[in-house]
């Protein structure tokens, strides 16, 4: 390239990138993450952690200081560690504040109880409501901090099974009915894991890896586990150090593992019967999802609302008929629908009104607790409040009257029952202690309600949970007995039958949660279910159960085959059986294999809640949150060494990354130095996201250098002689920038952004004249700048939407816009404008329609400035079929004025696309594999592409530079064809295209790194 060349380019690469203003947190689209809230935090010291909380939930944080320390010295003594420095431990009083937490970047979803992060080894979690819902998921994270921690740097490479499965062994313990479960019906089912196969996403790490660890801390010892965690942080590998602490090879380990789950389930067999026998399938795969949960029958038992991911995009509330299962309506549409944030699927179910017209459901809507009341018939929202002072509800039931619904509500990090009165839309607290209060149940007379509680059974000051019971209260009295219990295992999602004598709830008292009923005046127990698997929800504690309110048919949810399902029973008294002819073989279901342990360290240590718990009167000391910056993480620092034609060069840099325990202050900083200090990159960046407005700044120093050398022979004097010259131009950018983002809610944002960019440029010229000897016989070097430095301010806002689910390569349901405006001004003068609507339908399953129309422009006196780049609109982005390197010079049919027209029509000041494809999951179709996407993560789509650039309409512009709109002879390009998009290492998209470009005429194939539209 000739040097005149070299400057043109680094003069359109200044210019071309000034316009294109980042947008804030760097996002082109993007779903967003809101902080509602502003949380006064306050730091809690105890012996070894730094308790982060908010003044709300400060009585709660009394209590869990005790849990964590309790907790640390467990772990310490189960991993035979300490930690050397304190232990951050940061706490929201519900999970909706736990979701606008900005240590964890990212949206948090309404699975996850909580989080330990690796880089300050900091743990956030939010209260769960009960004391040991809580107590267990402090424990949980705490394995991590000492994974993390023992670990170091080795603990990325750590697969789920491993880290997650030893956290839940060592935080439960050998004895957990959910867990027994899943490995029952994996049994039943012939799916039991190799220990290779824990590393497939088909076996869900929690449960799976739970099992493994409580059978080597069984054969082997509790005291194995933390030799087999230090052993993989040095050899790196999970399996091999699990492989060499247990001298078995993996087939013999495997197989091992595999008798002792076979010994201990397979007599349970002769005992149980499948759900089926129970009642009929009502709700499925066939008809609905393979996740079907929290049953609501409509009080005439005709019609039932229930939570499924039938969409296969997101859990919604369908209505079914309970005669034939035919979905008639879906309720909800969270997935596209930005009013609701969650349904709190795992923890709630919904409510019929008493004339079974109305339902009602709860949900989160701008980080608050909102119930909504539903006409079923219509599809009509008949109600819609939020309870601002409450941090989460679940499990509305409706009074018999019509007037009340109680719900079980968290407030300061508790759980407890409250009424909202639709007459006086009044919110009633009825409950205010630690205890857990759960699951209410309005009797049919209106003068009782059932709800499940601890209160009988926990030692609050010991921190000693017991077994959840079914507790009565009297709403007029505030008042409260325990129903007629058994003495083993949890009772909880209490339902009254028709005439009020009874309660039917779900207990798991000899290992297997089934269905049972209560006579309350004879305190007599019937078992309705006696299943190998059990009825449950997500977690132990969410609602599998309803009973009809006038009719008295009764419908439950069983997980079965991996999927979870319910059944209809028309008849329930034809099951009822006195606990007395129950018989199980002798065994105890919910032990995780081997069964036959002796001892274990883990189990003494749960069951002994005294052992390292602080006294109930301690004094802990608590100081202001202070927001100091420390170092968070540093980037690998770099050297680079080598030589080109310009010589030899050293080159390095480093990137240290600071930020304050929450996250609300990030500082960037990097530094890259290549040769001398005129080659200095660099970079700061503050960004401040302690409130709902997240806003930045950035300064920076860029050089970017282009060179050329060339060596030519020429005659001097009549010697001859080689002239050597060497161009080095080098461009210097110094950018001060301010940017804030404001999401209104978690599709909506607007973004803002103002700044000064300076622009310089210098030449450095060397020249040599060299005999044929090797003598230098005249040279040197000179410096110049060949044009004025560009300084220009710039401005940008724009409004962002996106509503749209994303899948494996590109977006499939849901729409998405942007419409921005940049004003850029000083040595230019010119306003850049974007829009980019895009829309995403799926008229048949799962063939997605997906449309974009796209407007990029320059607008004022210098848009067609010759220093700044054309547009293109063959990217491949953009209209596919003209690519850049795909011309070629026959294609070019000189003009008078324009040596290739061809491709030059592709460039403008100003361009419009426009393009639509039918694009599916091409293995998902073809029936090859389980799931949306079938065995590979690969689309197909066919599609059409159109596109316009064009120049200004100023007076003067060329007709075959002028848009056809405009009077001018320019007229879009057009491209069809088919494309395949395959999702690498859940990372990037390749994409690989096959298009008939018309205004070519010819076909043209093009692989890129692009995910779909």
């Amino acid at each position: 390239m000739r040097f005149e060349g070299w400057i043109a380019a680094a003069i359109f690469i200044a210019i071309g990138v000034v316009g294109t203003a980042a947008p804030a947190q760097g996002q082109y689209f993007g779903r967003n993450k809101v902080r509602y809230e502003d949380f006064d935090f306050q730091v809690l010291k105890t012996a070894h952690f730094d308790i982060y909380f908010y003044p709300g939930e400060r009585a709660a944080v009394e209590r869990a200081a005790r849990m964590a320390e309790r907790w640390y010295v467990r772990l310490s003594r189960l991993l035979n560690h300490q930690f050397d420095r304190r232990q951050p431990l940061i706490l929201y009083a519900s999970h909706p504040h736990f979701r606008q937490t900005n240590v964890l970047q990212g949206t948090v979803g309404p699975g996850t109880g909580g989080a330990t992060e690796p880089l300050r080894r900091r743990i956030v979690l939010p209260f769960a409501g009960p004391l040991a819902e809580t107590d267990h998921v402090i424990g949980h994270e705490l394995v991590h901090a000492f994974q993390f921690d023992m670990l170091r740097r080795g603990a990325s490479g750590m697969p789920l099974w491993f880290i997650e499965g030893m956290a839940e062994y060592l935080s439960r313990g050998p004895v957990d009915a959910l867990t027994a479960m899943w490995l029952r019906d994996a049994l039943e089912n012939d799916n039991l894991p190799s220990l290779a196969q824990l590393q497939s996403p088909e076996f869900f790490p929690y449960r799976y890896g739970h099992a493994f660890f409580a059978f080597i801390g069984g054969t082997w010892g509790d005291e194995a586990i933390g030799e087999i965690l230090r052993r993989a942080g040095g050899m790196r590998g999970a399996s091999a150090a699990v492989l060499e602490y247990t001298e078995l090879s993996e087939k013999e380990l495997t197989e091992a593992w595999h008798e002792t789950i076979a010994a201990a389930y397979e007599p349970l067999r002769s005992g149980t019967r499948p759900p089926e026998e129970h009642g009929r399938l009502l709700i499925g795969e066939e008809n609905a999802g393979t996740v079907n949960l929290a049953p609501a029958l409509s009080p005439d038992g005709q019609r039932i609302a229930f939570l499924s991911e039938k969409s296969q995009f997101a859990i919604e509330i369908f209505v079914a008929d309970a005669e034939t299962g035919e979905v008639t309506r879906k309720v909800t549409e969270t997935a596209l629908d930005p009013h609701y944030e969650s349904l709190q699927f795992i923890s709630s179910a919904g409510a019929w009104s008493p004339e079974g017209r109305r339902l009602a459901f709860v949900a989160v809507s701008g980080g608050q607790p909102l119930l909504t009341l539903l006409d079923t018939e219509s599809g009509e929202k008949v109600r819609e409040r939020k309870f601002p002072e409450l941090g989460e509800i679940a499990n509305p039931s409706w009074s018999p009257d019509g007037r009340f619904i109680a719900f079980s509500g968290i407030d300061g990090g508790y759980s407890d029952l409250f009424m909202w009165d639709l007459e006086t839309d009044s919110l009633i607290r009825l409950t205010e202690d630690p205890y857990a209060d759960l699951q209410p149940a309005w009797s049919p007379d209106g003068r009782r309600m059932a709800f499940v509680t601890d209160r009988y059974t926990t030692d609050l000051e010991g921190l000693d949970y017991g077994a959840y019971r079914i507790g009565l209260f009297d709403p007029e009295t505030g008042s409260m007995s325990p129903a007629p219990s058994l003495d083993t295992g949890k009772a909880i999602d209490p339902h009254w039958s028709p005439d009020g004598g009874s309660i039917y709830f779900l207990s798991d008292a000899d290992g297997i949660t089934d269905v049972y009923r209560v006579e309350l005046e004879s305190g007599r127990y019937y078992r309705l279910t006696h299943l190998y698997t059990g009825v449950t929800g997500i977690t132990g504690l969410s609602p599998a159960l309803s009973v009809a309110a006038r009719s008295g048919e009764l419908a439950f949810s069983a997980y079965t085959a991996g999927d979870y399902a319910i059944y209809a029973v028309d008849e329930p008294g034809g099951l009822e059986r006195q606990i007395s002819d129950r018989a199980l073989a002798g065994r105890e279901p919910a032990a995780l294999p081997p069964q036959d342990r002796e001892s274990s360290q883990v189990a003494s240590l749960l069951r002994a809640p005294a052992t390292g718990l602080p006294p109930a009167d301690t004094t802990f000391a608590v100081s202001d949150y202070s927001a100091g910056l420390g170092l968070a993480y540093v980037a690998p620092p770099t050297v680079v060494a080598g030589a080109d034609q310009f010589g030899a060069f050293v080159a390095g840099g480093s990137t240290l990354f600071f930020s304050d325990m929450l996250n609300h202050h990030l500082l960037a900083t990097s530094l890259q130095v290549s040769g001398s200090f005129e080659n200095l990159t660099a970079a700061v960046a503050y960004q401040n996201q302690e409130d709902r407005l997240i806003w930045g700044l950035t300064a920076e120093r860029v050089p970017l250098l282009f060179g050329d050398l060339s060596i030519e022979t020429t005659s001097v004097g009549g010697e001859e002689v080689l002239v050597q010259r060497s161009f080095l131009f080098r461009q210097v950018t110094y950018r001060v920038v301010g940017t804030a983002w404001y999401p209104i809610n978690r599709s909506h944002r607007l973004e803002f952004s103002g700044g000064y960019r300076r622009i310089g440029f210098d030449i450095e010229l060397d020249s040599a004249v060299v005999t044929a000897a090797g003598e230098v016989v005249s040279g040197g070097s000179r410096e110049s700048s060949p044009f004025d430095a560009l300084n220009l301010g710039t401005a940008s806002a724009a409004l962002v939407y996106d509503n749209s689910i994303f899948g494996a390569t590109s977006p499939i349901l849901g729409q998405r816009y942007r419409f921005e405006a940049t004003p850029i001004f000083g040595s230019i003068n010119i306003v850049e404008a974007l829009g980019d609507y895009r829309k995403y339908f799926m008229p048949v399953r799962p063939f997605t329609l997906a449309f974009r129309v796209l407007h990029f422009g320059r607008y004022g006196g210098d848009a067609d400035d010759d220093r700044l780049n054309d547009l293109y609109v063959g990217f491949p982005g953009l209209v596919r079929g003209y690519e850049r390197g795909s011309f070629s010079v026959d294609e070019c049919e000189p003009t008078p004025t324009d040596p290739c027209p061809v491709f030059n029509q592709l460039f403008g000041t100003r361009i419009a696309v426009a393009n639509a494809e039918v694009r599916f999951p091409l293995f998902g179709v073809l029936g090859l594999g389980e799931g949306y996407y079938g065995a590979v993560p690969l689309e197909m789509a066919f599609f059409g592409d159109a596109g316009l650039a064009w120049q200004s309409d100023l007076a003067g512009t060329p007709s075959d530079e002028s848009a056809f709109f405009l009077g001018g002879d320019r007229d879009p390009v057009f491209s069809a064809g088919a494309a395949w998009r395959l999702n690498l290492f859940r990372y990037l998209v390749l994409q690989f295209d096959v298009a008939r470009a018309f205004e070519r005429d010819k076909w043209v194939t093009q692989l890129t790194l692009l995910p779909g539209f």
